[in-house]
């Protein structure tokens, strides 16, 4: 035992081998002595008892005793503390390995080919991570992702909240409500994908960000493989929900931005662009745990379609830009050459002005000839290729080009470079093609006002992570059309789907914590009775009220349980759970039920928060919701209610 008490303090001495809660990450320290990691025998050497027991000296070479420290590690007491040893006796184990133990396949990252069920909710956030490997459990994961039974649907309008009647559908025969979802979002994006697959045309989404600080918690924080594993799962279930010319747009920080452009490059066929969008002042202040100042988010923008280019801003063309006038002297005399096919003619600097014009009059603008404008732009070839090298002319010499561009004057005046410039250019006249004319996009935008005007929007507050309307309709309105479905499975404070409500797209959202659902509800009913706030008084919205969206819940079954365990405050109520739990829940395949009674007294010795862990580990993960196929089975218990709104949105018949 003093062996292990030594071995534990010296472990305890980096701190990536130790927990959050001072426990050491003990199979993180097996996976290091299986990979020979200098770090750990470095630290094991310091030490001169370890360094005694697990290390022999071959002339004056210390060699480090692997297969004895892992055999150490794997079968004797420092492994096997009470929680383990509880768990081996009633059958969470397989093969006598521990679950954590079994990682013989690991491509790019130890997860990439696993579901990862796991969501966000509270009650979830003391339970393990649960993978399913795509080849070894492809029974569970196909029980996982069936459709899911329906429940709580109410209809929200303006005359409040009413009982579920029926769907609206198109003449497709596609819903056309507005939806709003709680539960697992890996979940519900499979329940959506038989009635909106290839449908949806804009996706967005604000995931955790996985700062270590946002709250998105499963045992300490999810480190980056369990990130993306988490994100590909959903992303890949979400993009069978994508029009073929649809968008996927993801928002996040410096944190994981790396890992996750990596992860899209692979899932999707085209990036079309990255977003940088300003957040926040760079002269804010910085709290004390910060190192640096963070104020710059992105947007990674992707989509399937090869052929899909980022599209164009139009702007209405105004006088403003295009103020200027040349004024040619009546008496001038004027020189006419040739450039090519075109006859040019030449006025000198003293036989012309250049002046301004009242608004109500077309004008000219004055453009510099440099950068790209020099080969992209055909007067800038022009210039090159005739004006530039003409001699034997005065600087601010103007040349009238006939016969080019598609302006209202239909012929350029090009100027040679003034004195001490570098430069010529020429006279743009106003656009006549359009009443409108288009802007490329750049790819940074500063919404910091907008940032720290965000928190009252809605008439609902939200700490972290509440986005302005400003910039989700900027990215709307970008990326899609009235009636076009909109969907955000990370809804959060609900603004994608108050700023979808406001500009008529039909928006799916789904959300797994009910705080947050509670204040999406609010939100939308207060948009619905003609909220004020955001985006509402712009000319373009004018935002008066109106519509409605239903709301619904994915039915729990084990999740109920697993709620009911996460609030019991001490052992009694816990046991109370489990004789209902035996009775009612579906309980893991592998789980001695009789061994679980024998050794009732070894789970009253843990701790509290072990005994929840434990039960909640007891629970088939598969059960956590009522599976469409058990829609008419007695032991789920589905109402008449459910089984109305669950046959009406999957379209069977009864």
């Amino acid at each position: 035992m003093k062996l292990y008490q030594t071995l534990e303090n010296q472990i305890k001495k980096e701190p990536n081998y130790v927990s959050d809660n001072g426990e050491v990450k003990k199979w993180v320290v097996l996976s290091k002595a299986q990979n020979l990691d200098e770090e750990l025998i470095e630290l094991l050497l310091q030490d001169p008892d370890l360094k005694e027991n697990f290390f022999i000296k071959v002339k004056d070479v210390m060699v480090f005793k692997q297969s004895l420290f892992i055999q150490f590690l794997e079968q004797k007491n420092y492994l096997n503390d009470s929680y383990t040893q509880f768990k081996n006796k009633v059958g969470l184990t397989i093969g006598n390995q521990y679950l954590k133990q079994r990682n013989e396949v690991s491509l790019v990252w130890p997860f990439k080919d696993c579901v990862l069920e796991g969501g966000q909710s509270r009650e979830e956030d003391k339970r393990e991570e649960i993978f399913f490997n795509e080849t070894l459990a492809q029974d569970e994961i196909t029980e996982l992702f069936d459709p899911k039974v329906l429940t709580n649907a109410k209809r929200i309008d303006q005359n409040g909240e009413n009982n579920f009647d029926e769907f609206n559908r198109n003449e497709n025969g596609t819903i056309t409500d507005n939806l709003i979802i709680k539960g697992n979002n890996l979940l519900a994006l499979h329940s959506l994908k038989k009635e909106f697959a290839g449908k949806v045309k804009l996706i967005y989404i604000d995931p955790p960000y996985n700062t270590g600080n946002d709250g998105f918690k499963y045992n300490d924080r999810f480190n980056h493989s369990t990130w993306l594993t988490f994100m590909k799962n959903r992303i890949e279930s979400a993009k069978k929900l994508m029009s073929s010319s649809g968008v996927f747009l993801v928002q996040c920080s410096f944190h994981q931005y790396a890992y996750l452009k990596v992860l899209m490059n692979d899932l999707f066929e085209k990036h079309l662009c990255d977003f940088n969008i300003q957040v926040r002042h760079p002269d804010r202040a910085l709290t004390g745990d910060k190192e640096f100042n963070d104020v710059i988010e992105y947007i990674l923008i992707y989509s399937n379609d090869r052929n899909k280019k980022m599209p164009f801003i139009e702007e209405q063309k105004t006088i403003d830009d295009y103020n200027l006038q040349i004024e040619v002297d009546a008496e001038a005399s004027i020189e006419e050459i040739q450039c090519g096919s075109k006859n040019v003619k030449v006025y000198l600097p003293h036989q012309y002005k250049v002046v301004s014009i009242p608004p109500s009059k077309e004008g000219l603008k004055k453009i510099s000839i440099r950068g790209s404008i020099r080969e992209k732009n055909s007067s800038g070839r022009f210039f090159v290729k005739y004006l530039e090298k003409l001699s034997g002319y005065p600087s601010g010499t103007l040349f009238k080009v006939p016969d080019m561009g598609d302006d209202s004057v239909n012929h350029r005046y090009f100027y040679s470079a003034p004195e001490g410039n570098k430069n010529g250019g020429y006279y743009q006249g106003m656009p006549t093609s359009s009443e409108f004319t288009k802007k490329q996009f750049s790819n940074f935008y500063n919404f910091e006002k907008e940032y720290n005007n965000v928190s009252k929007q809605g008439g609902v507050e939200f700490r972290n992570g509440k986005k302005p309307e400003e910039l989700i309709k900027f990215l709307i309105e970008l990326f899609s059309n009235t009636g076009d479905i909109v969907l955000d499975y990370h809804l959060g404070s609900g603004t994608t789907a108050a700023v979808s409500h406001k500009l008529k797209r039909q928006y799916i959202g789904v959300e797994q914590v009910q705080n947050q659902i509670d204040l999406i509800k609010c939100r939308m009913v207060n948009v619905i009775n003609g909220d004020t706030t955001g985006i509402s008084k712009d000319d373009d919205v004018n935002w008066q009220g109106g519509g409605s969206f239903i709301y619904l819940e994915l039915k729990k079954y084990n999740q109920t349980f697993i709620e009911k365990i996460e609030a019991a405050e001490d052992t009694a109520e816990l046991l109370r759970i489990w004789e209902e739990m035996k009775s009612r829940s579906f309980l893991n395949y592998n789980v001695d039920l009789k061994k679980q009674e024998q050794h009732l007294d070894d789970f009253k010795a843990l701790s509290l928060k072990e005994q929840k862990q434990h039960l909640c580990e007891l629970l088939d993960k598969n059960q956590l919701y009522v599976n469409l196929s058990s829609l008419n089975d007695e032991n789920f218990k589905c109402s008449e209610e459910e089984k109305i709104v669950t046959q009406d949105f999957y379209k069977i018949k009864n």
